[in-house]
């Protein structure tokens, strides 16, 4: 059994007529994406707010109306996936370099839904590199900080090339493992000018839908 395809469906079961509907980026998320056209075929009328360009591509495909992020107010529902979550609904995004289009969309929802296999559980944030959006200029200046800080942080490439988020942006990915100081890195990454956005995405989500071998088990936000 696909965990990604069991929860990716199961979620789009929360998406109802008439609302706008972020769409998420990534691998569990296709699938969202995926049930999601299949209902507008179906007769579903919603639009969708996508978060990377490469999901935007994937909505049309499948015929989904989409609206830009800027001629909304309000998104209703906001459906993602996420690269590792604690216990308290703490959140690690953006190992697909959407995470700030990922944040402005979840910001907006009434309501947010973080979709995932069961690997994506964890005891303590920090295992997986938390993703940081810096802009182009300065870059090393804002590098050169997180080393200080100790964070180990790495360049993300793309080939031989840095790779650039559909922002135009760099990914410095900071390896600091696992269990991490949320709190610590939250302060600290901010304050440094030249960061756009982290991938901490911290109590955002208002249900989390897990696949597993046995189905998608919905938890609640505390």
């Amino acid at each position: 059994m696909d965990q990604k395809k069991v929860a990716g469906y199961k979620a789009a079961e929360y998406v109802k007529d008439g609302m706008v509907v972020g769409l998420g980026t990534g691998s569990t998320a296709k699938h969202m994406v995926d049930a999601v056209g299949e209902m507008v075929k179906n007769g579903l009328k919603i639009q969708g707010v996508p978060t990377s360009k490469a999901t935007e591509v994937q909505a049309r495909e499948l015929g989904i109306p989409l609206l830009n992020i800027d001629d909304v107010d309000h998104i209703d529902l906001a459906i993602d996936g996420v690269d590792e979550i604690d216990e308290d609904f703490n959140a690690t995004k953006g190992g697909g370099a959407a995470l700030f289009r990922e944040k402005v969309v979840a910001s907006l929802a009434k309501e947010v839904i973080w979709v995932m296999d069961e690997s994506k559980l964890v005891d303590k944030l920090g295992a997986f590199p938390l993703p940081i959006e810096v802009l182009p200029y300065g870059y090393q200046i804002v590098f050169n900080k997180l080393k200080d800080y100790g964070f180990n942080p790495e360049m993300r490439m793309r080939g031989e090339e840095l790779l650039l988020t559909d922002n135009g942006n760099y990914i410095i990915d900071l390896h600091t493992g696992a269990p991490v100081d949320v709190e610590d890195i939250r302060v600290k990454v901010n304050g440094i000018v030249g960061v756009l956005e982290t991938g901490q995405f911290l109590k955002m989500c208002d249900r989390i839908i897990v696949g597993t071998a046995d189905g998608a088990r919905v938890i609640e936000a505390k």
